[in-house]
Order: structure tokens, then C-alpha cells, then sequence
């Protein structure tokens, strides 16, 4: 079996268990299978396959027909201006985070040698991107999770600013070193009671704790916000995401710590997804 009939059978199968993107999705599955990349693919549709390939290519298949993200899958994901290593044990990089990069960039425009904390450092998309641009900004990133501070690590390899990266391992209630000219989050802030009701791929393959936010969604934004009042250096800039329907509670906590709103961003969808404040 040729590239492009093995790529038409994937696609069937996966549109029959209704995932979306099925065609595109069986392009990039193949393209893990062979170790080729995408416009490889499309300009060599009608080279065979080998048993082994297409034994390969047919498993990943039933692994997406059961709902397992294709980022994991081929274990990256592109993030803002590079590729990203995953795996099941950190979330998954989205388009709506890059807010938190555009905004750290623009309110950094013109400053120097910035110290930076990301909290709950995950995969390291936020950081490490804002580190790649910025040559000359340090960062220094907390997980709770001693498997996703590893990726973060080999991103960092990747990406080559691992020299201007500090990790730990540690809740952000315990975590007390340095203060900082610039924070950032993407903390957990879905209601414990709504995950239930996320598509397929996110809650039965995503990690829970980088997902779930409590009973109101605020849990772990509250505490992120305690403590990056502590951490944050005077008129030190704040850039926090949040949920859809959060931004006025989270208004009220930010000001309650002592933080200047500077504005609030809506994402693709028009949803309120960015707050970035500043420490007054």
C-alpha cells in the first residue's frame, strides 16, 4: 500500500469515530511514521509502505480514533516561533497562551535584563519563548510536577537558552526565592464540576492538575496571585491567564494585592483570556 491510500484509510477511520481534522491528522501521523515531514508526504504520495510502517501508522491511528491528541502522539506541538517536545504529562500549548508572550514582549519592549518567574512552568512554552526573543532576560520557572520541569529542560536544550534557566520543584505556596520584574501564569482554572463537560482529548488525556481549578475555577489563582505579590518587584508587570468567565473576580483579587489592571485581552474565540497589571 502506497503513502496516499494508507493516509484515505486513516482519514476514514478516524471520521467515523467523528474526530475533526481527520484527514489532516492522518497527514501528520503518517509523517511520524516515516519520519518524513508533511510536504514530504504530499510529494511522494505514491511511495509503498513496508509492513512495519503501516503497522506503526495504523496503531497511531487507533490511538487518535480514541480520542489520545495527536501533540502527544508525535510527542511536539508549535508554540509561538518554535516546536515544542510534550508528552502526557504536561498541557498541552495552545494558540490562546501566546497572549501571555505577546503581552510580555510589548510591556518589555524596551527594558533590560529582566528577572522573570513563570509559575506552573509546564512545558516551558510561555518562558522559554519570551527567553528566545529577549537574549538578555533570565528566567526561572516552578512546577510542581518533576516531569514536566524535565521537558521544560530538554525544551530549554532546544530552544538553546537552558544558560539563562533556573527550575524547581516546588508549590507555589513553599516557593520564596527572588523577587521578580516580570511574573507569569497559566494556572489551572477550570471548575471541578465543568471538566467533565471538556472534549474528549483534553479530559481523558490531559493532566488533571493543570487543569482543574477548584470548586469556583479561582483556587489556584488565588494562591498564584498571593504570592507573585510577594515575589514581584515594585511596578513589576503581572501577566496572568485566565477562564472566560473569570475576569471580573479576578479584577477584584489583583487590586485586593495591591496590583494596577492595565488591560484585559480577549482571545480568538472573544473571550476574556489575558489581565496584565503591575505592581503598585
Amino acid at each position: 500500500m502506497n503513502i496516499y491510500l494508507a493516509i484515505n484509510e486513516g482519514s476514514k477511520v478516524l471520521r467515523n469515530r467523528c474526530i475533526s481534522n481527520s484527514q489532516l491528522d492522518a497527514e501528520i501521523l503518517m509523517a511520524k511514521t516515516i519520519n518524513k515531514n508533511k510536504k514530504y508526504i504530499l510529494l511522494n504520495y505514491n511511495n509503498p509502505l513496508n509492513k512495519n510502517q503501516l503497522k506503526n501508522f495504523y496503531e497511531l491511528i487507533e490511538q487518535r480514533s480514541l480520542g489520545n491528541p495527536v501533540a502527544y502522539l508525535v510527542n511536539k506541538k508549535y508554540f509561538w516561533n518554535s516546536e515544542f517536545f510534550v508528552t502526557g504529562d504536561t498541557l498541552i500549548p495552545r494558540p490562546d497562551t501566546e497572549l501571555v508572550v505577546e503581552n510580555a514582549l510589548k510591556f518589555t519592549k524596551h527594558r533590560n535584563k529582566l528577572d522573570i518567574l513563570d509559575i506552573g512552568i509546564g512545558s516551558g512554552c510561555i518562558l522559554l519563548s519570551i527567553l528566545k526573543e529577549r537574549k538578555n532576560f533570565f528566567g526561572t520557572g516552578i512546577d510542581i510536577s518533576k516531569k514536566c520541569l524535565n521537558i521544560s529542560k530538554k525544551n530549554a536544550n532546544n530552544l538553546k537558552v537552558s544558560s539563562r534557566l533556573k527550575l524547581y520543584k516546588s508549590d507555589v505556596d513553599k516557593f520564596n526565592l527572588g523577587k521578580y520584574d516580570l511574573i507569569i501564569s497559566n494556572p489551572p482554572y477550570i471548575k471541578t464540576c465543568k471538566l467533565k463537560y471538556l472534549e474528549r482529548d483534553v479530559v481523558d488525556f490531559e493532566p488533571r492538575m493543570a487543569l482543574d481549578g477548584g470548586l469556583d475555577g479561582l483556587s489556584e489563582i488565588r494562591k498564584v496571585i498571593k504570592k507573585s505579590s510577594e515575589l514581584i518587584k515594585k511596578n513589576g508587570k503581572f501577566i496572568l491567564e485566565i477562564g472566560f468567565d473569570q475576569k471580573n473576580k479576578v479584577i477584584n483579587l489583583l487590586k485586593s494585592e495591591g496590583f494596577y489592571i492595565n488591560k484585559t485581552q480577549k482571545d480568538l474565540a472573544y473571550n476574556d483570556r489575558c489581565i496584565v497589571s503591575t505592581k503598585i
